[in-house]
């Protein structure tokens, strides 16, 4: 008995001892990165974002016309491949790349795996704004996470949200892993235009390879904070990894954001590879093992198995409605017309269902 519990107190000392050496790197790969969002060395020219192309690009072969406006800084994303339910929404491509440098991060797909992030002057993205304000009739989410972290640059991010203020018929929505340091402007004040999502995983996975990013509990933190204060707040959780116990990790991180705080929307998805991100990614020479799940293709990469995937969000979907959360405010981000079907939701065709209209309405 005597040397079980000094096995026991020896397997402890070293699982802390473990950990704490887990927080001093991840410490240090975090304050490199906050240290790349605060400095801005470079902008970026209005030429050099009108050659900037998003990294999810259709196989359909179909080409359309995009629509946008300041030489593409506000434009329609349109290219939805055809087995995939989403549709076209509106991207504010305020910069580029992001500081966090996540393993799977789709980003590395494009400017040929460059990750260091690089914003506009907000002159351009106001006037931008304004030609969209003047032009855009129907009522949108203008998306700032999708080319970059949107709280990234907060002196920046806080002009942008202001000028959705003069109006009231658009919101702006910011995506982040940033945790409460970067969110200051926002407690401030309360913008009833703009809308607050943060990108949360499980704790073991944002240890494989989320690293630079705030810890999970921090961004839920930040969630609450912004939430406290009456701002449309939304979670997101993507890439949802079936990695060992994954319903045990998940089910922690789900308690943890209920605890918290009740979002007005829920976005949920699965791991994409996308040819491009795989190949810079191996380049990089990073960890690839968040690329082992893989086992399908799809119009948006490679996917794990159909039904694998519909065990995740089963699983998903019947926690979150156990703690009251109706299914109409949960979506699922770039999955197949076959997915929503035999999950049995609703869902618009070809329409974003979390940043288009309908998600618009999520808090109402």
């Amino acid at each position: 008995m005597v040397k079980e519990n000094k096995k026991i107190k020896a397997t402890i000392r070293q699982r802390k001892a473990a950990y704490k050496a887990w927080s001093t790197i991840r410490d240090k790969i975090r304050t490199k990165a906050s240290e790349h969002a605060e400095k801005i060395e470079k902008y970026l020219t209005l030429n050099q974002v009108s050659m900037i192309k998003h990294p999810e690009i259709s196989k359909t072969g179909i080409i359309e016309d995009v629509i946008s406006y300041g030489k593409g800084i506000v434009s329609l994303f349109h290219k939805t491949p055809a087995d995939i339910a989403c549709g076209r929404f509106w991207e504010v491509r305020w910069a580029y790349g992001c500081p966090l440098d996540c393993n799977y991060c789709y980003l590395r797909g494009t400017m040929r795996g460059k990750m260091k992030p690089s914003p506009l002057k907000t002159d351009h993205v106001i006037k931008a704004l304004d030609e969209a304000f003047a032009n855009i009739k129907e009522p949108s989410i203008f998306n700032t996470g999708e080319l970059s972290d949107s709280l990234m640059y907060p002196s920046l991010m806080e002009k942008i949200v202001d000028k959705f203020e003069e109006q009231n018929k658009h919101k702006v929505a910011l995506l982040s892993k940033m945790g409460t340091r970067n969110i200051d402007f926002l407690t401030k004040k309360l913008r009833k235009q703009t809308i607050c999502a943060w990108s949360v995983n499980a704790t073991e996975v944002a240890k494989r390879w989320e690293k630079a990013a705030a810890p999970p509990e921090e961004r839920i933190q930040a969630a609450k904070m912004v939430s406290e204060i009456d701002y449309d707040t939304r979670i997101r959780i993507d890439p949802i990894f079936p990695i060992f116990e994954w319903k045990k990790h998940y089910e922690e991180m789900i308690d943890k954001i209920f605890t918290a705080l009740t979002p007005t929307r829920i976005i949920l998805g699965t791991p994409r590879g996308l040819w491009k991100t795989i190949k810079y990614a191996n380049d990089a020479k990073i960890d690839m093992s968040w690329a082992n799940y893989f086992s399908e293709d799809s119009g948006w990469g490679k996917k794990i198995s159909f039904n694998q995937r519909k065990e995740i969000y089963q699983f998903f979907y019947d926690k979150l409605q156990s703690h009251g959360f109706h299914k109409t405010k949960i979506s699922m981000c770039k999955e197949t017309d076959e997915m929503w079907k035999v999950m049995g939701l609703e869902y618009a065709p070809m329409t974003c269902n979390c940043y288009g209209s309908k998600a618009l309405e999520a808090n109402k």
